[in-house]
């Protein structure tokens, strides 16, 4: 018998040793399935997966002793594809499955089940679609990430029951179907780590929440949530996060809530807490702190000003009064502190940059006084210091104006006093100064032009003496320039015009003298001009007609000679009053000017006396009658006179090219824009069309003076004929646009000096008109929201149903045309560009961006434009049919536009409900807030915010009056928002 055992346990070796290989090559099979249907960005990554190799040498695959496979870790490669969930669980001793941080898509299959030693599964950020299935078999599972994947649906909550063991659960960024928070959650004892944020849950928090006294970090934000904070949250005494922000909670920070010593980070902001912050103050490890836009009220406790650790602390738009303490942010190295828009007073703290590490500082809207400590003009780390709107008195650190990393400068509405100091010119960084309404005296400095970033300055309402330096023509990013109510003198200076970037332009109530600049004319994207009420003398420049201004103030000055005829337009009426020697035969309430200029008075009289010696003559006589009426012929331009022309129709035309060109005269002129000149063409069919005439090219011939458009190509320069090939190709691609809510381009008709773009009539003008003009028509909410989605579905054509986007560029409610059911039409779509094209060869490469107050934000630092610009337009115009306001009132304040007057009255219900347009009746106001939250989410200041026009036309179909909309703000996103919001 001895002998038989050796045999026996040979046999039973080799049994296993087969069953080792075995299994180890169905494995190998199993990866080499799973394998073929993904791809990675990385190519070395699967090029060792083959049966040439040993399965547990694979990359991203770890196997136990017994060469079984355990784990698949194959996060954050690239990976593409999807996952065979059949071919994944055939591997039975599957521990650990990880693909997190790829490009995953499909559907995750219900064989997932069969995973049941799985004790590690992340499938997170990836983008997987459709529902979860149940895994209630997964009992095993210690670790389950499926944040930000694409899931929707229902979530199978009651699979975590069998899950008693689960140490971390992050489900978060999900659009999974509302639901109550889940207490199974709560079931989950040994549950340190929670994530559920931007799940839709909604209800309110548990107290079982209590239970879970090993959760260390607890994340709900961004969902749904009401009701208090449960004090039972205070028996979580290992938690050191949580995170609350943007959800519906109200009442006060709960009793007990001292006992989360170990806190580290806190942020319940965008809520509607109430009370004081006393709980917060036995927190003694915390470093952030952030409640900004509750109901808080009080004082900031003064053990803050121990806390050691306090790096962030943002408060901003609650009720808080009282002082800050003094040693705030002297412990550590302090971040940032943002305590704006409360009713809080006393000194501002002076050690918060003590360790040099401080990059904001922002008390706008309190009621701070004292001195600006000189301390912070040695903080050479801050970006942004803004301490406007409060009383604070003293001189301005002088440092401070040339900190080296500052990008934002806000002393606004104090009663500060000192002058900009000569160091500004080595803030290299620096973008906007905002020191309006303040007592600074002294003279703007000529290293001013150092600042180079420059895109904004505000020092309006000062006592800002001496003359504007020459050098500030080397601000070439300067967008806005307001200096009015000082007491500057001086000639305007003539680099101004070398500010190419120049938007807005603010001259009014100083002493200025001399002439206005010609050269302001040549600026490409000047909106807003206004010099009224100085000692400025000469004539109204001609060239100032080139420009696209919305708004023109040249009144109360002592101009004189006649208003050019290209200004004397109505939109312009009042921007000429108190200069007593302006005339006008357009304008009644000037004197009119004679009929004939000087020049031509100097001809007549050299005709009478030639006359006079010729009378006897009939044959110089009937010379002079020829020459006569060849002069009112060259003063009578008719386009039949011009070349030969080329008509290409993009649709079947029922009317001929002389028809078009008859019609193009003074009488039919209907409107001007920087793009050209409009005329109503009434057919004889009865159809009615509009025609934009466009100047291609300069020309001195003095028979073509008073052509009636301002010319966009010009022939002489360089690479005319490559601009005339894109211009063509630009309304070749707009030609072939077809959509109910854009406007219709019948054809084009060019000459080698001009063209004629033929588009449908709309009969009811535009939206513009509707809401502001005289031609003001009661639009009730349904016309409203109708007109809102009708444009914004002509948007979405353009930006996303043809081949290649087409960036409007001036999407504005005058852009918005109505036809005789008031149903909208986008129109001018795509004519910035090809009047950049234009511009472009009379030196200048910068787009023409859009009109004041419906700007992006972005265009004052980048002078680009793209999707979102329009996005950011768009929005603008929401934000009018919902208020009835314009995107510029004076009642929005100096510098202020729409979007920043909405932001403001966002504090409470009654607030909002102030905004909207009074004729909008009571019962469908919350419908125009629905409208309003679309508007708010499209003119985020940052682009990437804002949703693409696909995303508003599906909100806009969910706001539909009586449906129900939901706007959700990723987290990142509203921490951005919460740094850029006072931007406005």
């Amino acid at each position: 018998m001895p002998p038989k055992l050796p045999c026996f346990l040979l046999f039973f070796f080799f049994l296993l040793l087969c069953f080792f290989i075995f299994v180890s090559s169905d494995d190998g099979e199993s990866l080499l399935t799973i394998k073929s249907s993904l791809k990675s960005s990385n190519p070395n990554l699967f090029s060792s997966w083959s049966t040439e190799n040993p399965t547990c040498n694979f990359p991203g695959i770890s196997c136990n002793n017994a060469g079984n496979v355990t784990e698949i870790d194959l996060s954050k490669q690239g990976i593409s594809g999807t996952l065979d969930f059949e071919a994944i669980c055939s591997i039975s001793s599957l521990q650990k499955l990880a693909f997190g941080f790829n490009s995953l898509s499909g559907k995750v299959s219900s064989e997932i089940r069969n995973c049941t030693k799985l004790e590690y599964l992340d499938l997170g950020n990836n983008k997987f679609s459709g529902s979860f299935p149940d895994i209630s078999p997964l009992s095993q599972l210690k670790y389950l990430y499926l944040n930000l994947s694409g899931f929707s649906g229902v979530f199978p909550w009651n699979s975590l029951s069998n899950m008693t063991h689960l140490i971390q659960l992050s489900l978060g960024d999900n659009p999974f179907d509302s639901s109550p928070f889940p207490k199974q959650v709560t079931e989950l004892k040994e549950l340190n780590l929670l994530y559920l944020t931007n799940s839709t849950i909604s209800g309110s928090i548990p107290p079982e929440i209590g239970n879970m006294t090993e959760l260390i970090s607890l994340e709900l934000s961004d969902n749904q949530l009401s009701g208090s904070i449960p004090h039972e949250i205070s028996k979580l005494k290992k938690l050191w996060q949580f995170q609350l922000y943007n959800n519906y909670i109200t009442g006060k920070i709960p009793f007990g809530f001292r006992n989360l010593t170990k806190l580290i980070r806190f942020d319940a902001s965008n809520n509607t807490l109430e009370g004081d912050l006393d709980e917060l103050k036995y927190l003694k490890q915390i470093v952030w702190i952030q409640l900004y836009q509750n109901n808080l009220s009080g004082e900031v406790p003064a053990e803050f000003g121990e806390f050691e650790n306090l790096v962030n602390l943002s408060l901003y738009s609650n009720n808080l009064t009282g002082e800050l303490p003094q040693k705030l942010g002297s412990w550590a190295e302090f971040d940032f502190i943002d305590v704006s828009t409360n009713s809080l007073s006393g000194p501002i703290p002076p050690d918060m940059c003590k360790r040099g590490t401080m990059t904001k500082l922002l008390i706008l809207q309190n009621k701070f006084s004292g001195e600006i400590p000189a301390s912070y003009g040695n903080c050479t780390t801050l970006t942004r210091f803004r301490v406007s709107e409060n009383s604070l008195t003293g001189e301005v650190p002088a440092k401070i104006w040339g900190l080296p990393n500052l990008n934002i400068v806000d002393i606004a509405d104090n009663q500060l006093k000192g002058s900009i100091s000569s160091d500004i010119g080595k803030a290299k960084k620096l973008v906007q100064i905002y020191a309006a309404n303040n007592r600074l005296s002294g003279e703007i400095p000529e290293e001013i032009s150092g600042a180079e970033a420059l895109n904004s300055i505000n020092l309006s309402n000062n006592e800002i003496s001496g003359e504007i330096p020459e050098s500030i023509g080397k601000l070439k990013n300067m967008n806005n320039l307001y200096l009015q109510k000082n007491q500057i003198s001086g000639n305007v200076p003539v680099s101004l015009a070398e500010c190419v970037q120049l938007n807005d332009v603010n001259l009014a109530q100083n002493s200025f003298s001399g002439e206005i600049p010609r050269k302001l004319g040549s600026l490409p994207t000047l909106n807003s001009l206004n010099m009224s009420h100085n000692e400025l003398t000469g004539m109204v420049p001609s060239s100032l007609s080139s420009l696209r201004l919305s708004l023109l103030d040249l009144s109360y000055n002592k101009l004189s000679g006649p208003i050019p005829q290209s200004l004397s337009i109505e939109a312009y009426k009042g921007s000429f009053m108190g200069n007593d020697g302006l005339c006008s035969s357009e304008f009644k309430h000037f004197k009119p000017c004679s009929s004939r200029s000087r020049d031509y008075h100097t001809l007549v009289i050299c005709l009478v006396l030639g006359l006079a010696i010729l009378v006897s003559s009939s044959g110089c006589y009937l010379y002079t009658k020829l020459r006569r009426s060849q002069k009112d012929q060259e003063r009578t331009f008719s386009l039949k006179d011009d070349y030969s022309w080329d008509m290409k129709s993009y649709h079947v035309v029922s009317f001929t090219e002389e028809e078009i060109l008859d019609s193009v005269k003074p009488e039919n002129l209907v409107g001007k824009g920087g793009c050209g000149s409009v005329y109503k063409v009434s057919l004889r069919d009865g159809k009615e069309l509009a025609v934009k005439h466009i100047w291609n090219f300069e020309n001195s011939d003095q028979g073509k003076k008073n052509r009636p458009s301002t010319p966009m190509l010009d022939k002489k320069s360089r690479g005319s004929s490559r601009k005339i090939k894109e211009f063509d190709m630009e309304v070749q691609t707009l030609s072939s646009i077809r959509h109910i809510n854009v406007v219709k381009l019948f054809c084009s008709i060019t000459s080698e000096d001009s063209s004629l773009l033929v588009y449908e009539y709309l009969p009811n003008g535009s939206l513009w008109d509707r809401l502001h003009s005289t031609k003001k028509l009661a639009l009730d909410w349904q016309s409203r929201y109708e007109i809102g989605l009708g444009s914004a579905k002509g948007l979405e054509y353009l930006h996303h149903g043809y081949e290649r986007p087409v960036i409007h560029r001036d999407v504005k409610s005058s852009n918005i045309l109505l036809d005789e059911f008031l149903k909208p039409r986008i129109a001018d779509f795509g004519l910035a560009k090809i009047a950049q094209a234009a511009t472009a060869s009379r030196d200048s490469t910068h787009v023409i961006a859009g009109t004041h107050g419906y700007i992006a934000p972005e265009y004052g630092y980048t002078y680009k434009v793209n999707e979102k610009s329009d996005v950011y337009s768009f929005g603008v115009v929401l934000m009018e049919l919902v208020t009835g306001k314009r995107p510029i009132e004076p009642e929005f304040g100096d510098s202020k536009d729409i979007v920043s007057w909405v932001s403001s009255k966002l504090k409470n219900r009654e607030s909002v409900l102030s905004i909207i347009d009074s004729s909008i009746a009571t019962p469908l106001k919350e419908e125009a807030i629905k409208m309003l939250k679309i508007a708010i989410l499209c003119t985020a200041r940052l682009p990437e915010l804002r949703p693409t026009m696909r995303s508003v036309v599906q909100m806009l179909e969910e706001a539909e009056p009586c449906k129900l909309v939901s706007i959700i703000v990723g987290k990142d996103g509203v921490k951005k928002i919460e740094e850029d919001k006072d931007n406005f």
